[in-house]
């Protein structure tokens, strides 16, 4: 199965650190986001990459196109790797890069990516969050119900902090805790080569017109996923990120 990963975007929101490359490679714990994103799928089995380009596309296609080197004297990983410009991606990943234009938007990014997800089930992300996601559950999930498209409902955290009262004595403060009494779309998808229908050209969003019309058809199912799920919108969002990565306590992470 491929996964299809959304990469093209300005990032304006994010535009501290989007002014100079694209958000998929903003950094959390000096690895570029879209290498968290990939390493969580690889650890469910899924090593078969296709990256939507774009914005600074040139940027990502110079990070992604490099393997680990391999010593000519051990035929071993070479111990300095990490340390090397690029991805090194291992030897069983595969990862096709797609120019899908600079301005197409997210509706017509996955259209573009059709020709290369042989008309097949396959999951779709983009480079604006990481999830504890189990993703062989949301397979299992989307297999069960047998409609074209599921995605990953999540609870959002609050826009602010939280305030606690006794009375009139502030009791304790809370810093933006889940709202546990609605979803979002979490932005991790599985899908059927039927959605590509519902899109009609480079100008259509995703969010909008095709996840709407999904919905209304009945086509469009929702995994309830309960633990961690954190956006990267904005520059506290990195920061936030990178917190829970110094602190060995990343809650993506599942490779030592």
């Amino acid at each position: 199965m491929k996964t299809a990963i959304l990469a093209g975007g300005n990032g304006t929101r994010l535009a501290e650190e989007t002014g100079s490359r694209p958000k998929a490679l903003v950094e959390i714990g000096g690895r570029p986001i879209i290498w968290h994103v990939m390493k969580r799928y690889a650890e469910f089995g899924t090593t078969d990459f296709v990256v939507a380009l774009g914005y600074k596309g040139g940027m990502l296609r110079e990070y992604l196109r490099q393997k680990d080197p391999v010593s000519p004297a051990t035929g071993e990983k070479a111990p300095e790797a990490h340390d090397l410009p690029g991805f090194h991606c291992p030897p069983e990943w595969n990862v096709e890069l797609v120019e899908t234009g600079l301005d197409t938007l997210t509706g017509g990014r996955i259209k573009r990516l059709e020709n290369y997800l042989e008309n097949e089930t396959f999951m779709l992300t983009w480079c604006d969050g990481l999830a504890d996601i189990n993703f062989s559950a949301l397979l299992d999930f989307h297999r069960s119900h047998g409609k074209l498209a599921t995605l990953t409902a999540v609870h959002p955290p609050e826009r602010f902090g939280r305030v606690e009262l006794d009375g009139d004595r502030v009791s304790r403060f809370s810093e933006k805790p889940r709202v546990t009494d609605r979803w979002i779309n979490g932005a991790f998808f599985v899908l059927e080569p039927g959605i590509f229908d519902y899109i009609e050209n480079d100008e259509t969003q995703w969010e909008k017109g095709p996840m709407e019309r999904l919905a209304a058809d009945g086509q469009l199912m929702a995994f309830r996923h309960t633990s961690f799920w954190q956006c990267m919108d904005t520059i506290h969002d990195r920061l936030l990120l990178e917190k829970l990565w110094t602190s060995g306590d990343a809650p993506w992470k599942m490779w030592k």
